[in-house]
């Protein structure tokens, strides 16, 4: 998960856009971004997704009809979605959600890559889960 440092902007408002499946979020340094839904989920920070370390990272797809069914306030420093495919594990900290706004043309570019690379469609849907044993999921 990305820290937040000193210099990070706060949010001055979240709302949940149910039917364009997009979060808004104002910031304090004036910026303020509309992250879907689905980029949340294919760059979500849990372990699930993002691996225990370089080179682990799990492809995700099929989510493009993903939802977020709650959203719980974590401390001061971030939120953590529960989505419609039952992903709950990512805590999304302010500068990670700034993070995923400020830079979403350069994550779908490399989301996109990352697909063609591996073979898979953008709506092809995940295989079962495996035996993950970590206890993080």
């Amino acid at each position: 998960m990305a820290g937040l440092s000193k210099n990070t902007p706060t949010p001055q408002s979240i709302t949940l856009h149910q039917q364009s499946r997009v979060l808004e979020v104002g910031f304090s340094d004036g910026s303020e971004y509309r992250i879907p839904f689905e980029l949340m989920r294919v760059y979500s920070p849990s372990a699930e997704v993002q691996g225990h370390g370089k080179g682990q990272e799990v492809l995700q797809h099929g989510k493009r009809e993903v939802a977020i069914v709650d959203l719980a306030a974590v401390g001061n420093y971030a939120v953590q979605p529960t989505f419609s495919d039952g992903h709950q594990s990512g805590i999304f900290s302010w500068d990670y959600l700034h993070f995923l706004g400020s830079q979403q043309d350069q994550l779908w570019a490399e989301y996109e890559a990352r697909l063609l690379a591996a073979g898979v469609q953008r709506d092809d849907p995940m295989p079962e889960k495996g035996g993950h044993a970590c206890g993080s999921h």
